[in-house]
């Protein structure tokens, strides 16, 4: 709507902008407001008042519209409204502007005519019916103008001409006119005259220079916008517009609407018939005979033929085509002879011109009228009088007609008995508006033109979860779909709400006296209507659910009519055109099964498609409405037992059908083979419904088709209307068969093949006998007479009915891209197709299969085998990768990457339906070969020879079977080979990384997509994950529920999810399920607010037990089916079928098996149980007892599985949480009756319908998966199944990704807690700096930090609450818990540790402080004497600096004479002095030391104890073992932990505030000493040597040396009176100055306190800028943010780029010193960048916040001390208070600093105000990249901060290859864990009696039964009963090999053989594979799989 008025709304402005522009040259003058004068033109207003605008109302798709401001003069107004006015004031009309504005019409006249036609106008209007005032008005000098309203008297509306009144469609209405002397004038803008163009869409070209037409082709949409041509008449100069139909009236469903509409708004002077030049067709011939159809035969007059040409040679033509075409030339006859010709694109400016002209001599041949609404009105009554009063003529003409006055009297008397005679008027608008009221009711009214989407009804709505066996009318059509999606043919019998409830209430209301009650006064009172049931009849429903649906939808629908043995529409007229449809798409999948004796007399089975099926047909119809129903004999005929053809005795049938008249149905009876059937042969029945007279083309159709024709009537009667069409048939050559519903008699043979049958007064079941006896005489005439048989397709070629598919670019383009490809496979043995055409899912692909489950189930020790075995699979998948695309897949690539979505669901549904179509034949011969042969086998017993041949049968069977499926496959496979090698496939038409994208999209598109290979029995992973990333790109990482089935073969799986979701998955005979797949389901919009999810993912699976022909079934199969399938689904469908015990058992023991696995991984799937097939589901003990067996059964299973999988459990309610009662399903069987005509059993139905609410019950409590969680279950689940012991292969990823997840959050919260307790820490430390507390306790701290503990507790219930995942969070709740609370209690008692020891150094640091500030206030006392002497030189400042200089200088020597010097320390000095100590040290030790963390190996400082009868050294003695692991582990572990506990020592020593002690060095050799000597204690094999504990400490002491030293310089500078009053010298000479010049004693104090307040606030500034800096790069720097694997991650990353193998050595022996190094790099990589824009204004704010403070305490004191009249100490008391938590600063840091007169203390605020702002601008230009953590303590940089928290995680090495567990948690529970092993051999690991480093990953080598050795031998696959720290790894046994390292070991061979002095293990082997990855792919790998 907003587009259309965008179009028309700038037209009105031009207007507006034209009236204003006249009144401006008028009236602007820059004088006030006046009235209008008499030589003014006069302003006239017609206002649209209220009553008025409804005749402006126009209708749109969205609903009927009126202007509120009329736009009068505009093509977009509503045109009635518009001519009428136009017409009317014609003779008034002059040149001037016109504005339709504020519900008014503004116009202008000279005045001198304005009181005439005021006074013509005034009558006029008031006889037009319109309201309204004529004022005056004002000019506004701002170009506007407003109207006055003044009050006048109301006129009663005079009589006005009926013409007038019926336009505007009212009678009577009141008008009031304002009589004022003004007087008034109209003026209507005049209006373009309309052409309408209307023709072959073929014939034009549609451009942006076609003059006509433009380059919009029309549609439904835009046909009712005109085009405005820059064309006029010559003559009369009007202008032109143009109305486009070309094409539409053979596609668009209510054309008619439309027509009304165009009609109504347009002058329209002429139709143009559009025609090919050369190329006239039956379409075009039936367009004419559609324009009269819809126009009338008037419309001829304005018709003129525009033949179009695309060469000029063509445009000579003409002439000649008239005489060679006597058709053309009567069509031109026709159209009174007016022709034109002009180029198809219409862009010639001279042939435009004529035709112009052309146009405009047919305007005044028609005396310049128009074709007008009441000559469309008089096209109806001429309509009517044709159909009733001119006889039917079908065929040629008939040789008598009727009278008349005859066929009225004969049509009376039927009327008075006949049902079908009380049909609704087929007058034009009746009919129409009936048509529209059903619509509407049913809530299709805009529906039928937008077309229902098969993808929306298939959605899950809350109106699908529920039974409908009545609903509201607006609920009929969802309740219809849910109902035949679900095959329930009680869809047709679905009652509406009660309609009769008035009726009822009237009868309440009647009288109650029943002594007064009259039976025959009280009925005649009852409404004649009331009668009549006003219920939407069933077939209306259907059938209007057929015209609006679209193509998938449609067939969808018929496919499942079929399934539930309903008659299908075969022809359906228009029921707004008329125009009769084909619609042999709906029947393309509909296959019918029969079987029938051959000419031994031996029965065959038979299945085809209906579309090709060659049957006999068998045609019913009658003339007249006939007493006896049609519909309901034929079901006599066809299934007695079921309504095939609905009929007028059916519930819900009454006389209100609207859509079925001239609709033919037809339906197939399909023989079982048996005695019983009627007849031998499947035969089709058609059924006309109405009257065949009025239905001539339908008529015509099914007599020339038919085999026998079936006619029901009165009687036969020479003189009705229908005899001559009666007479032709009996005369044909056909068959006939007469019933008449008036006559008695019993069967007559009136001549051969010619039969009479009397229906009246006789028993149904005779006549039924009768007439199947009579058909099958007349079928076995016909056949003998070689009668053409019936083909459906072949309807298609009759001329006259539109053919769905031929009418469908999408499906035209889609059946020739299928037909193109069938092609290829003609003349092609199906046995060898999918050999030569898909042969990537050949042998190679089948041998990979097998070879990489031995690669995953061997037990081989040797890593050759392995080797050998991954060499192999790559030589298949290089086979795969070289088997060449041929041109059948190059074709599907290529047809459906090019197509539009809806082209390719076409194409895909074409393509299955020929495969179908050309695979049915040999399938069908096959399996009668094969059952055949079993039926030998079987009696012969067993040979060799027969078996053979059955298994020969059987793969033949196999290779023969062909489907999309399998080119879905193929293109996997093509995926698979082209991902192994990386490289694009030869002839490939696209990039192989595009193919999992068009796989998605067609799941999308509602296709299923194999998820197992049914052939390979594998599940190509690689495929399915890439599909499913791509559907998360274009889906977005939805989550949906997993519903997967299983169940016996054949048990009905996949017919059940058909039924319960409208699926179609293949049930047919021979292509059941194999393998498995999966197929989206969408949730509607506002199931989502109920659900917790997006789609459902059905899974579909073939059947447990199969004996399939191959013979590939096992058991262990069986098992992996159902683990995979029950792992995958949230909630699993056990099907049963039957009741026989052993079967039962056989799946029940897979099943509980499979569930058992899902609960040792902590998987929790749900399940039910559908027990199919059971007799008397009603019965409810019966039901109560199947379930006690039932459990007790699976009870028994529970226990044999137990045992299978060493497991507790004892009944399966151990297993899984199992309701019996609510999830065990019982099932009806499925047929009612015997196939093959038996239609579904409603039960059935409902239990589906039960199931399903059921379903939706559990489905409410889960959250689903999200698609990437399914990503990674499908791949974890496939692995843990390849590996044979599925519990302990299994990784449960989204389990994983869920810890991880919590990680991260602990991390937060963790952080949090740190954050706050460090502010809390520096606050209290700046008080204990200035004396205001001298103890801490933890209740304190813990009061301090309660709120924020708080918070995070709530952060913790939320998270745990209401995540997505808290079912699976549920089970570390606890834990973490207590670990925060423990974090907080270790945080409370580290801050209370460190804060007492600063309490515990201030004392000691007392003495030093004081004698500091002693020295300070000394120096401020003698330069303030100095001053006074010099204080008339207090202007010569050279003279100042040079005493100031020589003064400084003599008191620092002062000062340093009297204090002991600060000497350099030397800690590797002392160190060495200590341990010379120690005898047992050797003398030149210090110098044959070597560095303990980087030493390949510590065999050389281990020797085994004595007591094992071993005095060598350990190394050879460990050379004799076959894995050497745990001891280097073990002792690495000692060395770090004791490394990382003299870094905890050396912090706390405070050597930067508290200096250096040599007393240290000692306490750390000490620890190390009884460290090492307790590890020795120990109960291990080997004690250490003498050098490693003196290579330990120096190792030590080397790495700690910077660390000291740095400190012990900080302390140096601070307080070396050399150091300390060299960087003070400025400030004291400042003073001086100050002294110098007289400043007063407040001045100078406050520059004193501005320079003691000058290194605290640098420190605080530091400090917090450095804590808030650490918090930003914990919350944005994303390689320090997240859990411990990110960190992880980013460090692997981090050494791949620098590539130094120095450090990885160093990540490998030290991690948490290789971490600390990482994030120290990063921190200060991150200060660089950042500093501009976040660490600079951070430290500008924090300095800034911490002035102002500064300035309100001093503030505060000035304010205090004033009022209360208190002193300078009063003001410095209160001052160093309010600053005690922010600054080290306090009265003791000015003692000795004399304050006499100080008095002025708002003079001394200024002072420090101004001197504070001078301090801060210091601070901050000194700040730098530089200054900033020189000047911050070591406990306060960023990085430590950082270090500190990260650090606080988990630390053990991995037995085998010393990978750090990543887990974020210190301490915590449960296994340790990495995402990935490294390389063993990394740790310098070899094999036994070799050199050579091990090459095994630790998840690979837990698969094995290699041994490793811990004082005895363990096999490593048991590696947990090795004990000690191999319990506590879970190390999954999988191929999960990190690509990265094997880069790193590629990379760095040499370096890692000349660091260890080893060599790999069978390096030239594995060298090739691991040589082939980059370092870009290893950094990848890292984001891919960590």
């Amino acid at each position: 709507m907003r587009e259309r008025m965008a179009a028309v709304f700038p037209i009105v402005r031009e207007h507006m902008e034209k009236a204003q522009r006249e009144q401006q040259a008028t009236y602007n003058r820059p004088t006030q407001p006046r009235e209008f004068q008499t030589e003014d033109k006069v302003l006239v207003l017609i206002p649209t008042a209220e009553t008025s605008k409804e005749k402006t109302a126009f209708a749109t798709p969205d609903g009927l519209f009126h202007y509120v401001r009329l736009p009068f003069g505009l093509h977009g107004a509503p045109a009635t409204f518009q001519r009428l006015i136009d017409r009317i004031l014609r003779p008034h009309q002059r040149p001037g502007p016109c504005h339709g504005n504020a519900d008014a019409l503004y116009t202008f006249f000279p005045q001198p005519q304005a009181t005439e036609q005021r006074r013509g106008v005034c009558g006029i209007v008031r006889g037009c019916v319109i309201e309204g005032r004529y004022v005056p008005c004002r000019w506004l000098q701002h170009g506007d103008y407003k109207p006055r309203w003044p009050p006048g008297p109301e006129l009663q509306l005079p009589s006005s001409s009926a013409g007038e009144t019926q336009l505007l469609g009212v009678k009577e209405k009141k008008l009031c006119i304002d009589e004022s002397e003004n007087g008034s004038s109209v003026f209507i803008l005049d209006h373009p005259l309309t052409i309408v163009f209307f023709g072959n869409s073929a014939a034009v070209q549609f451009q942006h220079d076609n003059f006509l037409l433009g380059e919009i082709q029309p549609n439904i949409e835009n046909v009712a916008i005109s085009r405005t041509v820059l064309l006029q008449m010559k003559k009369s100069g009007c202008r032109v517009s143009v109305i486009n139909l070309i094409g539409l009236h053979e596609t668009a469903l209510d054309l008619d609407a439309l027509t009304d509409k165009l009609v109504n708004e347009n002058e329209i002077i002429s139709f143009i018939f559009v025609v090919r030049l050369g190329q006239l067709t039956d379409a075009d011939k039936m367009g004419l005979e559609w324009l009269q159809r819809v126009f009338g035969d008037r419309v001829l007059q304005f018709v003129m033929i525009l033949f179009t040409y695309e060469s000029q040679e063509e445009s000579d033509s003409i002439i000649d085509d008239l005489k060679k075409n006597s058709a053309l030339e009567r069509l031109i006859e026709k159209c009174g002879g007016r022709y034109h010709t002009c180029s198809k694109n219409m862009s010639n400016q001279s042939e435009m011109r004529d035709l112009m002209n052309r146009i405009e001599q047919l305007f005044i041949d028609n005396k310049q009228q128009g074709y007008t609404s009441e000559m469309y009105t008089a096209k109806d009554l001429q309509n009517r009088t044709r159909r009733s009063d001119q006889p039917t003529v079908i065929g040629k003409s008939m040789d008598c007609t009727l009278m008349t006055e005859t066929r009225q009297t004969h049509r009376r008397n039927v009327e008075k008995c006949s049902f079908d005679g009380a049909r609704l008027d087929r007058n034009r608008n009746g009919w129409r508006k009936e048509i529209e009221r059903l619509f509407h009711r049913l809530h299709l009214d805009n529906i039928h033109t937008s077309k229902l989407r098969a993808a929306d009804v298939l959605q899950l709505t809350t109106h699908s979860l529920q039974s409908h066996e009545s609903c509201a009318d607006e609920d009929l059509i969802q309740t219809f779909l849910q109902k035949i999606l679900m095959m329930n043919y009680r869809a047709r019998y679905i009652k509406t709400i009660d309609t009769q409830h008035d009726g009822q209430q009237r009868n309440n209301d009647l009288a109650e006296d029943e002594e007064d009650a009259d039976i025959f006064r009280e009925i005649s009172l009852i409404p004649e209507e009331t009668n009549e049931s006003d219920a939407i009849h069933p077939m209306d429903v259907q059938m209007a659910v057929f015209h609006c649906a679209d193509s998938f939808l449609k067939q969808l629908m018929v496919t499942k009519l079929s399934q539930c043995q309903y008659a299908l529409p075969l022809l359906v007229p228009d029921p707004f055109t008329q125009e009769i449809e084909f619609p042999l798409w709906t029947f393309r999948q509909i296959n019918k099964s029969w079987k029938m004796k051959d000419a031994k007399n031996e029965i065959i089975s038979k299945i085809q498609p209906v579309w090709k099926t060659e049957t006999p047909m068998v045609t019913f119809f009658r003339f007249d409405s006939v007493s006896s129903s049609k519909s309901q004999l034929m079901n006599n005929l066809v299934n007695e037992r079921h309504t095939t053809f609905f009929h007028r005795n059916c519930p819900g049938s009454s006389k209100t059908r609207l859509l079925m008249d001239g609709v033919v149905e037809i339906a197939w009876y399909c023989p079982s083979g048996k005695n019983t059937d009627k007849f031998s042969q499947c035969v089709a029945f058609c059924n006309l419904h109405g009257d065949a007279g009025d239905s001539e083309k339908q008529l015509q159709i099914l007599t020339e088709m038919a085999s026998v024709n079936v006619v029901v009537l009165p009687r036969l009667d020479p003189n009705d209307k229908n005899a001559k069409e009666i007479q032709n048939l009996y005369r044909g050559r056909n068959p006939l068969i007469c019933l008449c519903t008036e006559d008695k008699s019993n069967v007559s043979v009136i001549r051969k093949g010619k039969y009479k049958i009397g229906l009246k007064d006789r028993n149904q079941s005779d006549v039924s006998e009768e007439l199947i006896k009579a058909i099958n005489k007349c079928l076995s005439f016909s056949s003998s007479e070689s009668s053409s048989v019936f083909r459906l397709e072949d309807v298609s070629k009759y001329s006259g009915i539109r053919v769905d598919e031929d009418h469908d670019n999408d499906c035209n383009r889609g059946k020739k891209a299928a037909q193109h490809m069938m092609v290829l496979l003609e003349k092609k043995d199906l046995t060898e197709i999918k050999e030569s055409f898909l042969p990537c899912q050949g042998k190679p692909w089948h041998q990979w299969c097998e070879k990489n489950k031995e690669l995953h189930r061997s037990q081989g020790n040797e890593i050759d085998i392995e080797i050998n075995q991954k060499q192999d699979m790559k030589k298949f998948r290089e086979q795969q990768y070289k088997n060449g695309i041929g041109g059948f897949m190059k074709l599907f690539i290529a047809e459906i990457n090019s197509q539009s979505p809806n082209e390719k669901i076409f194409f895909l549904k074409w393509l299955t339906i020929l495969l179908d179509e050309y695979t049915s034949a040999d399938l069908s011969a096959l399996h009668y070969k094969y059952n055949e042969k079993w039926s030998k086998v079987r009696a012969v017993q067993q040979t060799t020879n027969e078996h053979a041949e059955l298994e020969r049968i059987s793969r033949e069977l196999q290779a023969a079977t062909f489907g999309l499926e399998h080119i879905l496959r193929e293109i996997g496979q093509i995926y698979e080979s082209c991902k192994s090698v990386n490289k694009n496939k030869e002839g490939l038409p696209c990039h192989f990384s595009s193919l999992p994208s068009l796989a998605a999209e067609m799941m999308i598109s509602g296709f299923p997509l194999e998820l197992m290979d049914g052939d390979a029995a594998h599940v190509p992973v690689v495929w399915v994950t890439a599909v499913l990333h791509e559907l998360i790109k274009k889906l977005g990482d939805k989550r949906v529920f997993v519903l997967s089935v299983l169940g016996i073969q054949s048990s009905g799986k996949s017919t059940m999810l058909n039924a319960m979701f409208g699926l179609q998955f293949a049930v047919s005979a021979g292509r059941c399920t194999r393998g498995a797949f999966m197929q989206l389901v969408k949730v509607s919009e506002e199931m989502k607010k109920q659900l917790k999810f997006d789609y459902i993912l059905v899974v579909d699976t073939e059947g447990l037990r199969a004996l399939e022909l191959s013979g590939r079934s096992t058991r262990h199969q069986d098992n992996e089916l159902a683990t995979f399938v029950v792992g995958l689904g949230n909630l699993t469908l056990i099907n049963i079928f039957g009741e026989n015990p052993s079967e039962l058992q056989d799946i029940l023991q897979i099943v509980v098996q499979a569930f058992m696995r899902m609960k040792k991984v902590r998987l929790n799937p749900s399940c039910m149980f559908v027990h199919q097939n059971v007799s008397e589901v009603t019965a409810g003990e019966k039901n109560m007892e199947g379930r006690r067996r039932l459990l007790q059964t699976l009870d028994e299973m529970t226990k044999l599985a137990a045992k299978d999988e060493v497991y507790v459990a004892e009944c399966f309610n151990d297993v899984i949480t199992f309701d019996i009662q609510k999830d065990v399903k019982y099932f009806a069987q499925l047929w009612e009756g015997s196939p093959p005509m038996a239609p579904p059993n409603p039960p059935y139905c409902e239990n589906i319908q039960d199931l399903k609410t059921t379903f939706f019950s559990h489905a409410s409590k889960s959250h689903g998966l999200e698609l990437t969680h399914l990503k990674g279950r499908i791949h974890d689940l496939w692995e843990a199944l390849l590996n044979e012991r599925f519990v302990f292969s299994f990784k449960n990823a989204l389990e994983i990704a869920t810890y991880r997840k919590l990680e991260t959050e602990y991390s937060k919260w963790s952080w949090n807690l740190r954050r706050t307790m460090l502010d809390i820490e520096n606050k209290l430390y700046n008080n204990i700096e200035n004396e205001r507390i001298d103890e801490v306790s933890e209740s304190h701290l813990k009061g301090k930090l309660k709120v924020k503990s708080e918070e995070v507790e709530k952060s913790m219930s939320d998270f745990f609450e209401r995540d997505k995942d808290k079912d699976i969070l549920i089970q570390w709740k606890a834990s973490f818990h207590i670990k925060i609370n423990e974090l907080q209690e270790n945080i409370v008692r580290e801050t209370k540790r460190k804060l007492n020891e600063i309490l515990q150094q201030r004392d000691m640091k007392k003495r030093i402080d004081a004698q500091r500030t002693r020295h300070e206030n000394t120096l401020l006392e003698k330069s303030k004497e100095l001053a006074i002497k010099l204080k008339d030189k207090a202007n010569d400042e050279t003279i100042l600096k040079k005493e100031f200089g020589k003064f400084w200088k003599e008191c620092v020597n002062q000062i340093t004479t009297e204090t002991p010097p600060i000497k350099d320390i030397d800690v590797l000095k002392d160190m060495k002095q200590f341990l010379t100590n120690y005898k047992s040290v050797p003398v030149n030790a210090w110098k044959t030391s070597r560095d303990i963390f980087s030493v390949p190996s510590y065999s050389d400082y281990v020797q085994l104890k004595k007591s094992c009868g071993i005095t060598e050294y350990v190394k050879n003695a460990f050379r004799s073992a076959k894995q050497k692991f745990e001891f280097k582990t073990q002792i690495r572990t000692l060395v770090n932990d004791i490394a990382q506990h003299v870094d905890n020592m050396i912090m706390s020593y405070n050597i930067a505030m508290m200096g250096y002690n040599k007393s240290c060095i000692q306490e750390l050799a000490d620890y190390i000493k009884d460290r090492v000597e307790d590890y020795g204690q120990g109960s291990r094999d080997y004690v250490f040597t003498k050098e490693f504990y003196m290579d330990l400490v120096i190792s030590i002491c080397k790495r700690e040396k910077k660390i000291i030293t740095d400190q012990y310089t900080m302390f140096r500078e601070a307080n070396d009176p050399v150091f300390y009053f060299e960087k003070k010298s400025k400030e004291y000479y400042s003073i001086f100055q100050k002294y110098c010049q007289g400043a007063t004693s407040a001045a100078i104090f406050g520059e004193i306190i501005c320079q003691k307040l000058k290194e605290p606030i640098q420190k605080s500034v530091y400090k917090d800028t450095a804590r808030d800096l650490t918090n930003e790069i914990q919350t944005k720097c994303d390689t320090l943010n997240g859990n411990r694997s990110k960190l992880e991650k980013h460090v692997l990353k981090n050494l791949a780029e620098l590539e130094d193998f120095g450090k990885y050595i160093t990540y490998f022996n030290t991690p948490r010193d290789h971490l600390k190094s990482f994030v120290r790099d990063e921190v200060n990589q991150y200060i660089t960048d950042k500093f501009r824009v976040s660490v600079r204004p951070k430290m500008k704010e924090n300095i800034e916040l911490l002035q102002q403070k500064v300035m309100a305490a001093a503030h505060r004191a000035t304010t205090l001390v004033n009022t209360t009249s208190g002193d300078v100490q009063k003001w410095l008391n209160h001052f160093s208070l309010q600053l005690s938590d922010l600054l080290i600063f306090s009265v003791k840091d000015l003692n000795g600093v004399s304050h006499d007169g100080v008095d002025d203390f708002n003079l001394l605020e200024d002072v420090i105000s101004e001197e504070l702002g001078s301090v801060s601008s210091e601070i901050q230009q000194k700040f730098s990249t530089k200054t900033f953590p020189v000047n911050l303590e070591h406990k306060d940089r960023p990085d430590e901060i950082l270090i500190d928290h990260l650090c606080q995680c988990c630390w053990v090495q991995c037995p085998f290859c010393a990978a750090t567990c990543t887990n974020t948690v210190e301490n915590h529970t449960g296994d340790h864990s990495v995402p990935f092993h490294r390389v063993d051999g990394l740790t310098g690991s070899c094999y036994d009696e070799t050199e050579c480093l091990s090459a095994d990953f630790c998840t690979t080598l837990v698969r094995t039964s290699k041994m490793f050795y811990t004082g005895q031998w363990f096999l490593c696959r048991e590696y947990r009963k090795a004990g000690n720290v191999y319990t506590e790894w879970n190390i999954t046994p999988d191929f999960s090999e990190l690509p990265y390292w094997k880069w790193f070991v590629f990379r760095f061979q040499e370096d890692l053989e000349k660091h260890f002095e080893k060599k790999f293990h069978m390096w030239d082997e594995i060298s090739y594979e691991w040589s082939q990855y980059s370092k870009e792919q290893a950094i990848e790998s890292l984001d891919e799989y960590i």
